[in-house]
This record gives structure tokens, sequence and C-alpha cells, in this order.
């Protein structure tokens, strides 16, 4: 048996093992999750949708590993599924990407946004986080051995915005990188190409990166349409654009997205998915390459989605929160300090208890806490779960 000094002994030298990330718990998703499923409460935190998806989508899966396509996947992805991400962004940004140097396939987005700071972030590197902001970006961040540099959104009538000058101030010689996000989680709202230009204005002839998560890129509202950085060459030189099928195509469970990125650039991410994922799930890939020959399943999302954010919206105006705009994502957000001036999570909580309905704190979202009173719903739901949930909240 161990004496006592030889386990203090031992607990030392694992401690630099686990202090990799000193500030990261369970997140707020989980812990929402579970609070709505102890409760029965309608759960409308987590991002996710509790419908299925095309049932061809799962046909075309099925017969994938019908015809033994069961085995280890290129490295980058099987090269059907490549070639319809790049037939895609072709068609609906204008950006040419080659298929076999500069498009990777991915086990779901988060693993991209990972590989993508493992390769290009070094020892004490800056990296600019715009907050609220999705809450992988900053543990990839360190993991890398960046440092995180954080610039506030502003917020305002018309919803949340970016302060490019903010962000140009933020630059040091030390920047290494910037991520951008949009459509924006948590607070749904999208580029313009006024947005784009300015951060062109800020890279432009400077080394600066960007990595730009565009998950939602196909949930777009209102006639607007999705500035993907790659719509503009100066960015797309620079930049990994991340996104989901996942999302996409009501498979979060999947776990399968992609990275593109210039030759330059997915030859370094590369490097480093070959020895985290090495490949990702092959008739998976196979099924979707095959599903997404159609592009109507991409291109009928956003009007799928639009139907169920204004289900939301008009079953809450009449309640005392104040709906903040939601011009993309799944995602709406909810100014309720009509109703109570308790912090955030304890709102979400008692929410959760009291009324049957889970939300997200916005202040989670933030490096700091920042106390707004807002809150956000996700309406990837049936229309049964959104009238449940309307019919519970409008008792406040």
């Amino acid at each position: 048996m161990l004496a006592e000094n030889d386990d203090v002994t031992r607990l030392a030298r694992l401690e630099p093992l686990v202090s990799k990330l000193p500030r990261v718990g369970t997140t707020i998703f989980s812990v929402m999750s579970a609070l709505a499923a102890e409760t029965g409460a309608v759960n409308l935190g987590q991002g996710f949708p509790d419908f299925d998806c095309d049932p061809k989508l799962i046909d075309a899966v099925s017969e994938a590993m019908r015809n033994g396509l069961n085995q280890y996947a290129a490295m980058a992805g099987v090269l059907p599924l490549r070639q319809a991400i790049a037939d895609k962004v072709r068609a609906q940004y204008g950006h040419a990407y080659d298929v076999d140097a500069e498009i990777t396939v991915t086990a779901g987005a988060t693993q991209g946004i990972l590989t993508a700071m493992l390769c290009a972030v070094r020892q004490g590197d800056e990296v600019i986080v715009i907050e609220p902001a999705y809450d992988c970006y900053v543990p990839a961040i360190e993991l890398a051995g960046g440092k995180p540099v954080f610039v506030a959104m502003m917020l305002g009538e018309n919803g949340y915005a970016v302060p490019w000058d903010a962000v140009a101030a933020a630059v040091t010689p030390r920047t290494r990188m910037i991520v951008v996000n949009s459509p924006h989680n948590p607070t749904g709202s999208v580029f313009s190409p006024t947005d784009l230009a300015a951060l062109s204005d800020i890279v432009r002839g400077t080394q600066i990166l960007i990595l730009s998560d565009e998950v939602y890129e196909h949930m777009v509202f209102d006639d607007l349409r999705h500035e993907s950085v790659c719509r503009t060459p100066e960015l797309a030189e620079r930049a990994f654009v991340v996104s989901s099928f996942g999302k996409t195509l009501h498979v979060t469970g999947w776990k399968v997205g992609y990275v593109a990125a210039p030759a330059r650039l997915s030859a370094e991410f590369r490097r480093v998915h070959q020895f985290t994922v090495f490949a990702v799930n092959a008739p998976m890939q196979y099924g979707l390459a095959a599903y997404l020959q159609d592009p109507t399943p991409c291109l009928d999302v956003a009007p799928f989605y639009a139907h169920k954010r204004d289900l939301f919206r008009d079953g809450l105006a009449g309640t005392r929160f104040r709906l903040l705009p939601a011009r993309g994502t799944y995602f709406q957000c909810a100014d309720y300090r009509a109703i109570s001036d308790m912090p955030e999570a304890e709102f979400s909580g008692w929410l959760t208890t009291e009324f049957g309905v889970a939300a997200i704190p916005v202040s989670a979202f933030y490096d700091t806490p920042r106390e707004t009173g807002i809150i956000r719903f996700c309406f990837a739901k049936k229309d049964q779960t959104l009238n449940t949930a309307i019919e519970r909240l409008s008792r406040l």
C-alpha cells in the first residue's frame, strides 16, 4: 500500500496533465439539459432538434453500409463528399476550392475548430474572440498555447453588432488569428457586406488568419443572404471556413462537418487532423454525398426554420419578454428584465423548475460572465414542442 506521501507525489506528477484547462468545468448546456430532464421541462436550452432527419438521408447511409463502405475513409474525406461540398460552396458563394487540396471532412465542427487552432496558433500567440462566443473557442485556443483576447459585441435596439473599431484596436503584433461567427450563436445576428469589408480592412497587409465558424450558414432569414468570408477573396486566402452537416440536415449526433481553407493552410490542418481523428465515419460520408446530389435540402432549411422562429416569436408577443432580432441560426434571445431582476443563470434555473421551460443564460457565453438580463431559447423543435413552451411562458 502506498504511503500518504506517495499519494501526494503521484498527484503532483499528475497535476500538469489535468490543469491544461483549469477553468473548464461542465458546460452550461449539459447543466441545463440535465435540469430539464430532471424536472420534465421543455428543453429549449441545448441547440439540437427534437425531430428526425429526412428518411432519404437515412436510406442513403444504410445503402452505403450495405454496399460495404464500412472501412476507413480517406484521411481528407471521401471524394464524392468533398466534391459535393466544393460544388455547394461554388454555387452559393462563388468561391472555387480545390477538391483535393482545400477541403477536409471533420468529425463535426468542434473538431475542425480545435484542429485549426492546433495547427495555426503557437505558444503565446493572441487570438481575438468576439463575445458572446460559443464555448469551444477559448479552450481550443488555450490548448494550442494561445491567449484569447476578448472584444464584446454592442447591444442596441437592432440587436447585437460587432464593434469593428474595437476589434482593430485589439490587434497587436502578437495577433495570430481572429475568430468570427456568422450566423451568430447565441445572438442570432448575421454579417452584412459591411462587416466583411470592415474585417478585410483590419487584416489587410498583415499575416493574421481568420477562423470563420459558419455552421448555421443555411439558416438566414428575412431575405438576407449568408455572407461567408469566402465571398471575399482577400479573406478567403487566409481563412479556415468551418461548417457542419449536423446543423443543416438535423443530424447533430452524427458529428460530420468540414473545413475549407487555402492549400497551404489545409496542408497544415491535415498534419494535425491525421493524428486526432484521421478519418471520419465512412458510410455517413458516402450517404451525405449521395443525398446532396440534390441541393434542395440545404436550400429548404431557411424557410423551414423561419416558420419556427415566427411561430415562437408570435407566441411570445403578448408576454413581458422583449425579443431581440433573430436574423439567423435557430436561436432566439429574449430580454427578461421586465419580469425579474434575477441574474441570468438563476433566472434560467427558476424558469426551468417553476415554469417547465429550459433556456441558456447569455452570460455563459462570456469569459467573464456579463449580466445583461438576456437568455437564449432554441426553436429547432417540433411545432407541438414550441406551442407547449409558449403556453408555459405565457404564464409569466
